[in-house]
């Protein structure tokens, strides 16, 4: 297929394009590199630097290109950031969201993978979360995604257009190659955060609150490896070439694992002492988020295949291959 991947040099997409050159598909990279990284991108793939927002760019990509259907990686991501600067968040994601589909109905693509978010549920307190709760987010990067979301249920309905969903929770880990991995400036995912440490880019790492309604106290979060993410893209284009009706599914494990564990794994793989401190509570933390995937298991054939200790080993290869990210 000619896949049009949007936000293809980020760190979900990149790892998304490498997968889909080794199943042979053709992939046809849009990419501003606000947050990308040019040096992920494969010779294989076709790169078009610029942003979907700009119509009469993006109409000349589709006028370049026989596209099949688009996955759509595209959007600002950071929930604090999005707080105070809400309208970047609808200009950025919401309006660039209109244009492609503006020009997907144009050039007569009717099949769309859309990177959504656990951000689209709000808070809840009884886990696991299943694509049935309320969704009542609480951020402008949340409601961002939901708008999407209804932008791309409409376009079904007005178009034929049909979509798949993908609500993630919490992303980590690199390529098993160690060839690309997750560097963002500022880097605010745990994880990464963690590695610093034995990288000798912190001293220590400082975990937040340790009074939570969790065993241990600290936040339980819901770690799926990129390389299983990624595979669920693939596995959604499947169900969308199957003739199948447009779909929402969680991207989770069910198996949560707190802060303090991500520490005590990162000692065990890095073998290293990283040296913790607590710090106060950040507001709007909650206790915990763990998602079911069974509706991805049932209709996608989709399950996560890798551990936490993969997770964080992985990310510490591309870390220890890339001790300053892409900018070697």
């Amino acid at each position: 297929m000619n896949l049009l991947v949007l936000g293809g040099a980020g760190y979900i997409g990149s790892h998304f394009v490498k997968l889909s050159l080794e199943l042979g598909h053709n992939v046809i990279i849009v990419d501003n590199l606000l947050t990308g990284h040019k040096q992920s991108i494969p010779e294989k793939a076709t790169f078009y630097e610029g942003d979907i927002r700009d119509r009469v760019f993006l109409n000349k990509v589709f006028e370049e290109n026989k596209v099949d259907a688009c996955i759509h990686f595209a959007a600002s991501s950071l929930v604090g950031e999005s707080m105070t600067k809400p309208m970047k968040y609808f200009d950025n994601n919401v309006y660039g969201t209109i244009i492609l589909l503006e020009m997907m109905e144009k050039h007569n693509v009717k099949k769309i993978v859309f990177s959504s978010s656990a951000a689209t549920y709000g808070a809840h307190e009884v886990m696991p979360i299943t694509e049935e709760y309320e969704t009542n987010p609480t951020s402008p990067y949340g409601e961002s995604k939901l708008i999407m979301e209804k932008m791309m249920k409409w376009a079904d309905v007005a178009y034929g257009m049909k979509y798949v969903s993908l609500r993630y929770f919490n992303v980590a880990g690199a390529s098993t190659d160690s060839t690309i991995g997750e560097d963002h400036n500022p880097e605010t995912h745990l994880i990464p955060i963690v590695l610093q440490v034995p990288l000798e880019k912190r001293e220590f790492i400082t975990i937040f609150g340790n009074d939570y309604k969790t065993f241990d106290g600290t936040c339980i979060r819901d770690y799926i490896h990129v390389e299983d993410l990624v595979d669920a893209h693939i596995k959604a284009l499947e169900y969308l070439n199957q003739g199948n009706d447009s779909n929402i599914f969680n991207l989770g494990s069910e198996t949560g694992f707190s802060n303090l564990q991500i520490v005590e794994t990162a000692r065990k793989v890095t073998n290293h002492p990283l040296p913790m401190k607590l710090g106060d509570r950040r507001p709007g933390d909650p206790d915990k988020l763990v998602a079911t995937y069974q509706k991805a298991k049932k209709l996608l054939g989709w399950s996560p295949t890798k551990n936490i200790e993969d997770v964080i080993g992985s990310a510490w290869g591309f870390h220890q291959a890339h001790p300053n990210g892409y900018k070697e």
